[in-house]
């Protein structure tokens, strides 16, 4: 059976890019402008407070968990921030990967461990859409195992390092997500939630080649064709073909990238009648054709779009 967050999650190829363990004790704040990078911050003890734009400030207790899949502007301060926004405090590196915040004499208040990751999926933008926007989990005992995994390869040196970091925040990835109780925005694991919206998407996922209409994912999932439609979109936040678009698109740009299969296969293997109609709307989905989409992501990798204009 298909796994859509698993999926979802795999396709994004996380790469650890930073995790270290972070002290605070007094009147502190740290702000951070991530340009979409993950985040995620485990308190292992004490607490402190998480400030997300756009959302009111959430504490942070030991055993608290949370994911960031795209984080933009967010801020961790103290229980007691500082009276002004605008005061921030310089992390000073103690150790190697340790930083403390705030006063660098008093006794330890809070320890956590921090980390932001990076996606080389070829469109990391479409698949985070389709994850919450900011996960909070408390007093997992899984998650906690994944965390002490996390830890303690992040600060070893063994052969096989990069591999297993980017498996284990895969993981923690998916297990925080599947934690957690309440998601307040629509997406892919609200939709997972509702069991009849769960068994569309799977179709959708086991076979995205079939000419899917949301009749015949209605009738497949048991539901009237307005029901699904309405509860579909309301809980993931697009249409039925909006969303098995999306899907093809994703699949597209992976196969364009990674195995150099031809446009015409490329078609074929996600449901398109001919290698001209799948061209008409990848180049409209994604800007780019789909015979130079290739060169055009090895472009942006290698920083040659930007240099040349």
């Amino acid at each position: 059976m298909s796994d859509p967050l698993a999926e979802a999650i795999a396709m994004l190829k996380l790469k650890a890019v930073l995790t270290k363990t972070v002290t605070g004790a007094g009147i502190w704040r740290v702000r951070r402008s991530d340009e979409g990078l993950s985040f995620y911050c485990a308190v292992l003890e004490g607490a402190c407070r998480l400030e997300i734009e756009g959302e009111e400030p959430l504490t942070l207790h030991a055993g608290s968990f949370v994911l960031i899949p795209a984080a933009y502007h967010f801020a961790l301060t103290s229980l007691i921030p500082p009276a002004s926004p605008r005061v921030e405090s310089t992390p000073v590196e103690v150790a190697e990967r340790h930083f403390r915040l705030g006063d660098t004499h008093a006794a330890p208040e809070m320890l956590a461990l921090v980390g932001h990751c990076m996606s080389e999926s070829p469109d990391a933008r479409l698949l985070v859409s389709l994850l919450p926007e900011f996960v909070f989990v408390r007093d997992e005992k899984r998650l906690s195992l994944l965390v002490g995994l996390l830890k303690d390869e992040a600060q070893a040196q063994r052969s096989g390092k990069e591999f297993i970091l980017a498996r284990i925040i895969e993981l923690l990835f998916i297990e925080a997500i599947r934690s957690a109780t309440t998601l307040t925005t629509p997406g892919l694991v609200r939709g997972l939630a509702d069991p009849r919206i769960a068994q569309a998407i799977r179709l959708i996922h086991q076979d995205p080649a079939r000419r899917w209409t949301v009749k015949a994912l209605a009738s497949s999932c048991a539901l009237s064709r307005s029901t699904l439609f309405e509860r579909f979109t309301e809980l993931t936040g697009v249409t039925p073909m909006g969303y098995l678009l999306s899907w093809r698109m994703t699949l597209a740009m992976q196969l364009l990238c990674q195995t150099g299969a031809t446009v015409a296969e490329v078609a074929e293997r996600i449901g398109y009648g001919s290698a001209s109609a799948f061209s008409v709307a990848f180049t409209r989905y994604v800007g780019v054709p789909p015979g130079k989409y290739g060169q055009y992501r090895a472009a942006v990798k290698d920083g040659e779009l930007a240099e040349s204009g």
